[in-house]
Parts: C-alpha cells; structure tokens; sequence
C-alpha cells in the first residue's frame, strides 16, 4: 500500500510538471494550448538525442530541455502564437491541435515511431525498501528524485507568481492589458516570458518523464486528456489546485491500474466527474476570478 502511494505521488508530481504551464497559459494568459504536450515531447527527444548522439550526462540535459524549449515556445509564441490571443476559443482549440498533430506528424517523420530510452545514472536506477509485508515501502530512486525536483520547482513557481513583481505585473496584464501598459508594463514582453516558461517547465516535465511515461511521436495525443485532468479539476487561478489535481490523479491512476486492472482508467475519470460536479470551477479559485 505504501509503494502505491508513493509511486502515486511520483507520478502525480511529474503530471504537474508536465501540466503546470498549461495552467499558466490557460489561467493566466487566457489562452486554450492543446499542443502543450509537443513541448513536453520536444524536450523528451532534446533529451534522447543530446545523450545518444552527443554523450552529454542526463542530469546536464534537464537544464537544456528546459532552456531548449523555452527558447522554442518563445518563438512560437511571437510568431504564431501572439496573432491568436485574441481569437475566440474555439479558433485556439483548432490552432493549437492542428499544431500538435504537426508535431506528431514531423517527430515521426524524422525521428521514427519507435520508442526512445533514456539511459539513467547508475544512481538512479536503485530502490530502496523500508519496512516489510504490507507495510513495506519501496521506493525507487528515480522516483526520489522526481519529488525532489518537482517539489522545490513548485516552491520557485509559487514564490514568483505571488511574491514577485513579476508575478504582480502578469496578473495586472492578464486581468486588464490596456490600464496595465499605460502603467508601463509591457504586457507583450510579459507574455512571452510566461509562455516561454511554461514550455519549458513541458519541457523539462518531458526530459523527466521520458523513462516513466515512456516517449514517441503520439505522447502529445495520449497525454493531453491528462494535462487537461489536471487544469480543470485543480482550476486555473494558483499553483496549488494542479498541484493537488495531479496528486490525486497520480494516486488514483496507478492505485487503480494496481488494484482493478481490467478497468483501466475508468478511476481518474470517474474521481474527474465527481470532483467537477461537486467544484465545477475547479479545486481552487480565486476570489473575484470569476468574470
């Protein structure tokens, strides 16, 4: 019980690294991104082809999968992004899918549709076991170093959202652009910083969860339903409901393949309508948020 816990949590941390700058855009920019998990899968591969073909370690390529990607949604969102803020929503589900089946298209165009290992550190690849019968915790090293990674990215993101000015000028950009560039704020500039964040923040959730999740040119498909789990049942107005979405959906998720194979995902759904009908904005909501 207290391994399936634990790998819940893993995996629900990794979730969130994977969906928070989904809930950024989507919450903050008020901008429906369905080709986020591309940005997830361009830092997967990032990661496989700087290991195989370049021999770089694997903890240096998680700085350049969020760094390369980054670099990536900054250019996407001057120049393809920026035109569609403010289209309807429906004109930006359209973009962003026909931008992720793109993505599919050319990753298994160039890359192939087999699947990509990453080879991790001897380190990582250990468990360690407390404990005995059914109260045994086993608790892999990789998935160690999953919350360990997730939890200090969630302190950092939490901090400047809340603390920082540059927290305070995207909230005043995003709740009304027009009075916050007349009080200097450059609300493009703004924008593209947190758009480019929230990539890579995919990004380094792709290079992180390449080995769990495992990585071909379908990952944007197969995981969006999750992204979107976790941004509509944590809502869109703080850090803290994703990072609790994901949580319960990653313990709800492998306690539900462990326990009841045979139903699949039908738990996480079923938790998802039962949440959304008892919180239908979500988790957390920001006083006022409502418009």
């Amino acid at each position: 019980m207290l391994t399936i816990l634990f790998d819940g949590i893993a995996y629900g941390m990794l979730l969130f690294v994977l969906a928070v700058g989904l809930a950024v855009t989507l919450g903050l920019m008020n901008f429906i991104n369905l080709a986020h998990g591309a940005f997830a899968m361009a830092g997967g591969y990032l990661t496989v082809i700087a290991m195989q073909k370049l021999g770089i370690p694997f903890l240096a390529c998680l700085p350049l999968a969020f760094i390369g990607v980054a670099l990536l949604g900054a250019l996407l969102e001057r120049t393809l992004y920026r035109p569609m803020y403010g289209k309807s929503h429906l004109d930006q589900v359209l973009f962003s899918i026909g931008l992720a089946f793109m993505a599919v298209a050319a990753v298994d165009y160039f890359a192939g549709s087999s699947q990509q290992n990453v080879h991790l550190p001897e380190w990582l690849r250990g468990r360690t076991e407390i404990g005995d019968g059914a109260f045994m915790l086993g608790m892999g090293h990789y998935r160690i170093f999953i919350i360990a990674v997730c939890a200090v990215l969630t302190v950092v993101l939490q901090l400047i959202l809340s603390k920082t000015r540059f927290g305070s000028r995207l909230r005043a950009a995003v709740d009304d652009p027009r009075v916050a560039s007349g009080l200097g704020i450059n609300v493009n500039m703004v924008f593209l910083l947190t758009f480019a964040v929230g990539s890579g923040l995919a990004g380094l959730g792709g290079a992180l969860g390449a080995e769990i999740l495992g990585l071909d040119p379908t990952f944007p498909l197969k995981y969006m339903i999750y992204f979107l789990i976790v941004v509509s049942v944590g809502g869109t107005s703080s850090i803290t409901g994703p990072l609790l979405a994901a949580l319960l959906l990653g313990i709800a998720d492998v306690a539900g393949k462990y326990f009841i194979p045979k139903m699949g995902a039908f738990t996480v759904y079923l938790l998802m309508i039962v949440i959304l009908l008892w919180r239908p904005q979500g988790l957390f909501t920001r006083k006022g948020a409502a418009k």
